[in-house]
């Protein structure tokens, strides 16, 4: 059977945490999670230490000094991942705005239907997204807009962060020079594949806003976006030496 990790980085996540890690192990093929704190005020990690004696073999736990970056608890996790021998890697959001019951579908694009990288995208059918206020949902639709057209990249949802990735694209990647760290991130880790020359199958889900906890967002995530995309567009991307 085909060993599956799901990353989800946590700041301030206790009201959720507990819940996401069990409905994940509700589902059916055997996934594993790696949560990666951020030094969380709340106690997060310790909701997970608690956890992990209840699931000694498929929970794991890196807790990190503090603030560190989305891209950098994901390049953290992501070579983990491959240290450990994990044939499909996950990431996804602590909040439930990704459903969890959507994993599946996101492995089997890439185990039984051939993609390199599946995409949980909120705008592959139209627009799947409930509870967010309309100007959100503007900005994050034409962001992802400017993205296809400044890059050239036929992803509906450049900027989704519900993913699965096959082991053999994060080997190839070469972790240590994605400069991003913030949202801008998951645009550049989809561009990078993209010209790497794999395989990218976008799976529409429903994207719900987050009902307990507190959003990350930041107009400074949006800044770094926008101008690593037009820096991104002029750079030579290879793979791994």
């Amino acid at each position: 059977m085909d060993r599956k990790i799901v990353i989800i980085p946590t700041y301030n996540e206790k009201e959720n945490i507990a819940a996401i890690t069990r409905r994940v192990f509700g589902l059916d093929g055997n996934y594993e999670i790696l949560v990666i704190d951020d030094g969380s005020p709340d106690g997060t990690a310790s909701i997970v230490k608690e956890l992990m004696i209840e699931f000694p073999e498929r929970l794991h736990l890196i807790e990190r000094s503090g603030k560190l970056g989305l891209g950098t608890a994901y390049i953290t996790g992501f070579k983990w991942a491959l240290e450990q021998g994990y044939d499909y890697v996950f990431e996804m959001d602590a909040d439930f705005s990704h459903d969890p019951d959507d994993l599946p579908r996101l492995y089997s694009a890439c185990a039984t239907e051939g993609a390199d990288l599946s995409i949980g995208s909120r705008y592959s059918d139209g627009v799947s997204v409930i509870n967010w206020p309309i100007g959100r949902i503007v900005m994050s639709y034409y962001a992802s807009a400017y993205v296809r057209t400044v890059l050239g990249v036929k992803i509906y949802d450049t900027t989704a962060g519900f993913k699965c990735y096959s082991r053999k694209v994060l080997e190839t990647i070469d972790l240590d020079a994605v400069r991003m760290k913030g949202y801008g991130f998951q645009i550049e880790m989809k561009y990078t594949t993209y010209k790497l020359g794999f395989n990218i199958k976008e799976v529409p889900v429903i994207f719900v806003n987050r009902k307990l906890g507190t959003s990350k967002m930041s107009s400074g995530i949006f800044g770094e976006a926008f101008w690593g995309v037009i820096a991104l567009r002029f750079r030579k991307l290879r793979p791994k030496a």
